[in-house]
Formats: structure tokens, C-alpha cells, sequence
């Protein structure tokens, strides 16, 4: 669908007429009047109660909107030790005291004078602090991983745009079928991890590329609270305490006393759930802000490696993900690999030039949530655009970029075989 003027409809602050993108509703492309508005038919339910999830739209895009003003306006830096994090970090260690306190006495309980009554609720209380334990994560099962044997231009290309930017090279690099690309840190050791979707990586460009990878290293290094292991609690544990005391109703009908004790310990456990999962709200929402931080300075790193121009056109690309994500399926089901991947994505892209302004706007309105990982896409190349200018500092030449494809040809053709069945 092209965009279009809403008939008949002016915007009612400065007179533009407004548009329409996709079926949502109308909003002035000038002033943007109307933009904030939530679109029942194309949001996704948050809390389920419509008029709960229109004021938690309007406060998301209101938080969005006025954090984006307030970085844009200086230099975004790691912040260091913000309030932010200064409270989501005390958080993770109470909550990691209570889990071992829980621990300490569910081990008293359970050998003070064994065997005797004390066992049960023991027991008990040791099962419930081994399902809140910290978690270190690990290697995702679809991972391929790639040895510097295998992919030597890949890594060297890794290693040219850390060392522009001054961070950590990933200690395992690994490719995957998903339209997506992530960094992060796993195992007691938290090794670092670099994951290339092919799909995706296949369909961009050589400087998107460098773009791509120069934001990903850019999370090892910008303070995302989202990726560091003593901030892990705040993100979980307290979700996994409220679900695991939300009272189950599991039919069983006894005599009066019981289905009393039954009631009061429903209204106990279920008064204590609500509370634990209205804090892990609070804690969550305050996280991904300072995590929406975190992915402007990944941006604003993305830019300085591989240029601005680059850095805006992955955003762009992103913002057209499911276009390019059939343009990848189509190419896949007629044979064709990266190469074909990349001319049809480009293609669709420029078929979309005239309607990537609207678009970027539209991102504002449907990307905005209090619990959404990542700012609106459109706002951060907005925020690219607004900065200074870089010029590249890593750049990747189509005879590199098709040497790395070379490389990876045996998993493109994996891959490409795997998108043309689904």
C-alpha cells in the first residue's frame, strides 16, 4: 500500500493534509498531530484491558519521545553509574540475597533434626530457590559456529571494526537462519558471542555490513544493562516468583475447612503474585529505558565505523525487515543465494524511497511500548541523522564482501535450502 492523503481530513494544528500508511490511523506528516494516538487494530495487546493498554501507549510514547529530546541534545555516552542503573543493580543483589537466604534456610529446614517435619517445607524452599537461581546462559542450540580456519576474511573484517571502535572481539563467532543479528555473553567465563543471521546478512550490503557488525560489538562496550550478569535478577527473578506463586485452581473439592484454608491461601498467594509482578513491571520499564539508551550509543558506534550514510541505510533496512524477509524467501525458493538476496532487498527498498518518511513516523506510534527492547526505529535513524557525520572509518570493498560470502557458501546453501521449504 502506497501512502495516502485521509480524505477529506486536515490536520486541525497546521493545515497539512494527513496521511495514511498501512491502514493505520491518519496523522500529520508535518506537525505530527496524531501520532501519539493508539491504534487498537494494529497494537499488540500489553495488559489486555484496552483503556489500560491506551494510557500505558501514552506514557510509553511520551517516555520515548522525551528520552530521545533529552540524548539528542548531548553526547550519549555509557552515562556510567546512572540512577538507573545504580537502583536495577541494588535490585539484582537484594533479590540474589533473598534467593540465597531462601536457600540457607531451606537447607536448615531440611537437616536440623532429619528426618522430621521441617523436611517437607524444606524441600520446598530449596526447589523454589533452585528455579530462581542466576542463570549464566549458554550457546544457542542453532548456532553455527565458525573457526578462524574456516571464515578468515570474516574475522579479519571482526577484528578491523573492534579495532576501530576500540572494543572486545567476539570469542565466538556463529551464523544462524534468522533475520537477525545479536552479541552477548554466555557461561561462567561470559564468553563473548557474535551471531550472524544469514538471511540477513546476506541481503545487506558491504558497508551495511560493517554497520551491522560495528553496532553489535558496540553492546560489549555501551553499559547495556540488559547484558551484564549482576543486573540479570532485575530481568527475571522477580517474574519467576510471582508465577510461581500464582495460585493454580486444580479442582479438587474437600470439606468446609479445607476450601476455606483453600480461599485464604488463594487471596495470600495471589495478593503476593500481583505485588512481585507489579515490581518486576517497574523494574523491567525502568531497564529497557536505560536498554533504548544503550541501542542510540550502538547506532551513534555504527556510524562511526562504517559511516553515517551506511549506519542510516541498516536502519532503514530494519525498518523494512518483512519486505526484505520475502524478498529473501522468493530468491531462496527460485535458487538463488546472497547475491540475489541482496539486489531484491536493495531493489525494494528503493521501490519504498518515497514512502520511508511516513514509514519512520509510523515506527514512532507502533514501536513505542513500555516494554519494548529497542527505541523506534525510526527515531534512532533520526538520532544518526542528527549527529555528527562520520565519514567511514572500516570499509568493505564488493571483492572482500564476496570472499566472506565464499566462505560461508556451504551455510548460505543450508540456509537458502532450509527458507525454500518453509
Amino acid at each position: 500500500m502506497t501512502t495516502t492523503a485521509a480524505p477529506g481530513i486536515d490536520c486541525p494544528r497546521c493545515h497539512t493534509p494527513t496521511v495514511v500508511e498501512l491502514d493505520a490511523a491518519p496523522w500529520c506528516p508535518a506537525c505530527e498531530w496524531n501520532l501519539e494516538a493508539y491504534d487498537a487494530g494494529r497494537s499488540r495487546p500489553v495488559f489486555g484491558w484496552v483503556w489500560v493498554d491506551r494510557r500505558a501507549h501514552r506514557l510509553a510514547y511520551r517516555m520515548t519521545r522525551q528520552q530521545f529530546d533529552r540524548l539528542s541534545a548531548r553526547p550519549i555516552g555509557t552515562t556510567g553509574a546512572g540512577s538507573a542503573k545504580v537502583l536495577i543493580i541494588t535490585a539484582s543483589v537484594l533479590l540474589l540475597a533473598g534467593v540465597a537466604a531462601i536457600a540457607a534456610i531451606g537447607v536448615w529446614l531440611t537437616l536440623r533434626s532429619f528426618p522430621s517435619l521441617t523436611l517437607l517445607p524444606g524441600v520446598i524452599l530449596l526447589a523454589f530457590a533452585f528455579v530462581l537461581r542466576p542463570r549464566f546462559g549458554r550457546l544457542d542450540p542453532d548456532l553455527t559456529v565458525l573457526s578462524r580456519q574456516q571464515a578468515p576474511e570474516l574475522f579479519a573484517l571482526v577484528d578491523e571494526v573492534a579495532a576501530a571502535l576500540d572494543t572486545p572481539t567476539p570469542e565466538v563467532i556463529g551464523v544462524d537462519g534468522d533475520l537477525n543479528a545479536y552479541a552477548g555473553q554466555v557461561g561462567l567465563r561470559q564468553r563473548r558471542v557474535l551471531c550472524l543471521g544469514l538471511p540477513y546478512w546476506g541481503a545487506l550490503g558491504p558497508q551495511e555490513r560493517v554497520a551491522l557488525l560495528a553496532h553489535e560489538l558496540g553492546h560489549f562496550v555501551n553499559g547495556d544493562p540488559r547484558r551484564m550478569v549482576l543486573t540479570q535478577p532485575a530481568f527475571r527473578t522477580l517474574g519467576e516468583a510471582a508465577d510461581l506463586l500464582r495460585p493454580m485452581d486444580n479442582g479438587h473439592r474437600g470439606g468446609l475447612l479445607e476450601l476455606l484454608g483453600a480461599a485464604l491461601a488463594r487471596v495470600f498467594l495471589g495478593t503476593l503474585s500481583r505485588l512481585l509482578a507489579a515490581a518486576h513491571v517497574v523494574l523491567l520499564c525502568i531497564a529497557l529505558r536505560d536498554g533504548h539508551r544503550a541501542e542510540y550509543l550502538a547506532d551513534e558506534m555504527s556510524a562511526t565505523a562504517a559511516g553515517s550514510t551506511a549506519a542510516a541505510q541498516l536502519l532503514d533496512q530494519t525498518l523494512r525487515s518483512e519486505s526484505m524477509a520475502l524478498a529473501v524467501r522468493r530468491e531462496s525458493r527460485a535458487g538463488h543465494g546472497p547475491a540475489a538476496w541482496r539486489t531484491a532487498a536493495a531493489e525494494s527498498l528503493a521501490a519504498a524511497a518515497d514512502r520511508l518518511p511516513h514509514l519512520r513516523q509510523l515506527s514512532v506510534r507502533e514501536e513505542s511500548s513500555l516494554f519494548a527492547t529497542h527505541p523506534p526505529v525510526g527515531l534512532r535513524r533520526q538520532m544518526v541523522a542528527s549527529r555528527r557525520w562520520h565519514e567511514p572509518r572500516v570499509v568493505l570493498t564488493e571483492a572482500r564482501a564476496e570472499r566472506i560470502d565464499a566462505e560461508l557458501a556451504e551455510e548460505y546453501e543450508r540456509i537458502r535450502r532450509q527458507i525454500g521449504l518453509s
